[in-house]
């Protein structure tokens, strides 16, 4: 069997970041959307708080996809 190139690892790596670091924010941010309507639907006088709570959190889980793509550049191009 031959042995793996470094830079094939390198490539499988940030492949896997990117896809676990977009994939996993974007399910759970429509999760969230999904919940809060419902959560609306529920109750509307508390709408502006649900609101702005599922604002926070969706701006706190997008932060994770940036955070990822920051560690798939880092790991792309530092040699």
């Amino acid at each position: 069997m031959p042995e793996l190139d470094i830079e094939v690892i390198r490539l499988v790596a940030v492949v896997v970041t990117i896809i676990g670091g977009t994939t996993i924010p974007a399910i759970m941010i429509g999760w969230m959307g999904k919940t809060a309507i419902d959560a609306i639907g529920r109750n509307p006088e508390a709408g502006g708080t649900i609101l702005t709570n599922m604002i926070m959190a969706i701006a706190f889980d997008e932060a994770i996809a940036i955070y990822s793509l920051v560690v798939a550049l880092s790991l792309y191009f530092v040699k």
